[in-house]
């Protein structure tokens, strides 16, 4: 469904062409291992903020610093913000300083700043390194997210999506279990149970990041640069698969101008708004799902934070199914839509459903549908676009309005509104109604686009023979 067939190599003898498809698959492994496995990692520091924080809001953090009132969404807010503010040039900035210093420097960033979290004494010491942490933050995502999409061809992206976002909500998950661990030191070394969390994942993120130098590979044409990782003619290999697929692996020189004039091409916003409506959902429940295990299910604190990891390993589920037959299938849009519809159903159930163990198994929906369709709108922005400049306009476009969803997102679920929090249970509902009717007006755009240029009526992308994948 819009992704027209790859070409196989043109050349050689059958045996010959076999092997060199065979050298193709055992490079393209290689990659998973290094690449995916590191990219999930340090994607999930954005989830691990959000676990320490939302684990940290059921200890007496909240009391400690005086977060009162909206305090503690501002806290999350002002994070998205400066987030927000830094992502295009940080995601421009992988490209002049290379993956690895770059993501190297900003993952070691964050953890020190982390780490210097756990000896805050004040609301706002705490919402200022809470702007800190933001800007470290900003180019983690949409710099891997870009990286990822310059490796694959296009019907094997989502996949790579997934093991990323799956990468990430593991952690996620067994920060939480490490949390509850923590938590128990409440005391210990004249510390609170909340700033032992903060100290111990801010060593964790500062670790990971001497480790990301040595682990994080470079892009396709400078691979070869990289730490045992690939030589010169494997390199040839990985690069001439690209541009089989989509012709856009060699880097036009820099210019403002060739990267702002993306900003006409409509279905950048048109992703972005994708973004935005499904990070409405993320933030309330990354943030705020042990605030509604505790304060709208009845758990203690200890429960809540225990109980907030399970529906994250279960999303590795859903991810990695769906991604895998969105890739084989060559389909994006039918994929996006059945997510939404499982949130839908398992915001349902948190809302409208009396029992607890009803509502606690609709978190497990909710939560596997919007990982799955992290991975499934990674591909289809990424599957949609030619040309390197435009890659990293749309990666820093599209977070930034996933940025402001993050934003609006920290706000929908209000305390005063426990057990049910019907706010949050609307909003994220109607959310995702907008993205299913966004996913149809799309499909069928790219469906009449395909057609006109089959029939040589258009060029799409500036790119002969190249077809939207919907």
């Amino acid at each position: 469904m819009g992704l027209r067939d790859s070409q196989t190599p043109a050349i050689g003898t059958e045996e010959e062409i076999e092997r060199l498809l065979q050298e193709e698959l055992r490079i393209r492994r290689h990659v998973d291992l290094r690449l995916c496995s590191i990219a999930g990692i340090l994607c999930s520091l954005d989830l691990l903020d959000s676990g320490v924080i939302s684990s940290a809001a059921t200890t007496s953090m909240l009391k400690d610093l005086d977060l009162t009132g909206d305090r503690y969404s501002v806290s999350i807010f002002i994070f998205t913000l400066s987030a927000i503010a830094f992502q295009l040039p940080s995601t421009v900035a992988v490209r002049f300083f290379g993956p690895r210093w770059w993501f190297a420097s900003i993952t070691f960033a964050f953890g020190v700043i982390t780490l210097c979290t756990a000896f805050v004494k004040s609301w706002r010491q705490m919402i200022a390194l809470r702007v800190l942490l933001g800007i470290a933050m900003s180019g983690v995502y949409p710099g891997l997210t870009y990286l990822i999409s310059t490796w694959y061809k296009r019907e094997e992206q989502q996949l790579r999506f997934a093991y990323m976002q799956s990468g990430e909500v593991i952690v996620l998950a067994t920060g939480s279990i490490v949390n509850f661990g923590l938590n128990q030191l409440d005391g210990r070394g004249s510390l609170k149970g909340w700033q032992w969390m903060f100290l111990v994942q801010g060593l964790i993120a500062c670790v990971m990041g001497i480790v990301t130098f040595w682990w994080m590979v470079d892009f396709p044409e400078h691979a070869h640069k990289s730490f045992r990782f690939l030589s010169e003619g494997e390199v040839k290999i990985a690069t001439s698969r690209i541009q089989r697929d989509r012709g856009d692996v060699h880097v036009e020189p820099f210019s403002l101008t060739k990267l702002l004039v993306h900003a006409k091409d409509f279905k950048v916003y048109g992703f972005a708004v994708l973004y935005f409506l499904l990070n409405l959902v993320s933030t309330s429940l990354s943030y705020f799902l042990p605030i509604i295990l505790q304060s709208g299910m009845g758990f203690s604190t200890n429960q809540a934070i225990l109980l907030s990891a399970p529906p994250y390993y279960y999303a590795v589920v859903p991810a990695i199914l769906s991604s895998y037959f969105g890739d084989k299938l060559r389909m994006r849009g039918p994929i996006i839509i059945f997510n939404c519809l499982c949130l839908i159903v398992g915001f349902c159930m948190l809302g409208f459903a009396s029992q607890v163990t009803v509502r606690y198994i609709g978190t497990y929906l909710a939560t596997g549908a919007y990982v799955a369709n992290w991975a499934a709108l990674n591909a289809y922005q990424a599957n949609n676009i030619v040309g390197q400049w435009k890659r990293v306009f749309t990666a820093a476009t599209v977070t930034i309005l996933n940025g402001a969803g993050g934003i609006a997102g920290s706000y929908i679920i209000r305390q005063n509104e426990a057990p049910r929090y019907m706010t949050a249970v609307w909003i994220s509902i109607g959310s995702h109604i907008l993205m299913i009717a966004f996913v149809g007006l799309f499909s069928l755009y790219f469906y009449f686009a395909n057609k006109s240029e089959r029939k040589g009526k258009r060029t799409i992308e500036h790119t002969e023979g190249f077809e939207f994948t919907y």
